[in-house]
């Protein structure tokens, strides 16, 4: 059966601005560190993958272990940020996890985000009983994060997968080197800090996944494939259905 792989941060919600940038800027606080990054800096911060890493960024030379409590007090804030109610899913999220689980499809998430975070996200994104049956990939679980592939392969490999029959839904163009660097088609929906990424090699640009009455705004399809409304299983099919020609 076909998979589909969600990034989270920027995908299943646009947690970025209102969820990320205040839990990191809170923590830096707590911790005495005389840094805050305003929306420019981090639009930048963004393009490093992994929490600890953005704030490694910023303390070059810091104890490790002392980046490691840092990121365990900014991923706490996050959780309770989402366990708030302030990051709602992004558009067409619910819809389309509840439709690919319906359909027999494997759906997972793979993040470079610490796992409570992106389980979190994914519970109030998908709902509870969906999120239940949603594997999910996140955190330190391989050696380098996005944009190198890695995340993606082990994907791959422990959920047996074939790339012909995988659809990734990134937000980002390192997200989007990520994926297509391990072979999979690859579907992006811009969000807050990424409207100027490259997203080369992605086989469909949306402005989100839509909803019944309020469809996406197409902004790029290089794979020739343009949804008539919301993103669903048969676009994804559609995007996919090149591959199993080859495969044939």
């Amino acid at each position: 059966m076909p998979a589909l792989i969600f990034d989270c941060d920027g995908v299943l919600a646009d947690t970025e601005k209102d969820g990320h940038l205040p839990a990191f800027n809170e923590t830096f606080a707590e911790f005495g560190v005389p840094v805050r990054w305003d929306d420019a800096t981090y639009a930048e911060k963004v393009r490093i993958g992994g929490g600890k890493e953005r704030i490694a960024s910023e303390l070059p030379g810091a104890d490790p272990g002392l980046i490691r409590r840092m990121h365990l007090a900014k991923t706490e804030r996050f959780t309770r940020l989402v366990a708030d109610g302030r990051l709602p899913g992004r558009p067409g999220i619910h819809r389309l996890v509840a439709e690919a689980l319906a359909a027999g499809w494997t759906v997972a998430v793979a993040s470079t985000s610490a796992e409570p975070s992106v389980r979190a996200v994914l519970e109030h994104a998908a709902g509870a009983e969906a999120a239940a049956a949603v594997h999910v990939f996140a955190g330190d679980i391989v050696a380098r994060k996005k944009p190198a592939p890695d995340i993606y392969l082990k994907v791959l490999d422990d959920l047996h997968l074939d790339p012909a029959g995988c659809v990734v839904v990134e937000d980002s163009g390192i997200g989007v080197r990520a994926s297509t660097g391990a072979g999979l088609t690859t579907v992006v929906t811009v969000s807050t800090y990424t409207a100027e990424d490259d997203f080369s090699g992605a086989a469909l640009v949306v402005s989100d996944l839509g909803e019944p009455g309020a469809p996406p705004v197409v902004l790029a399809a290089p794979a020739g494939v343009r949804p008539d409304g919301m993103v669903t299983i048969d676009v994804l099919s559609q995007l996919l259905a090149p591959n199993q020609e080859e495969a044939r």
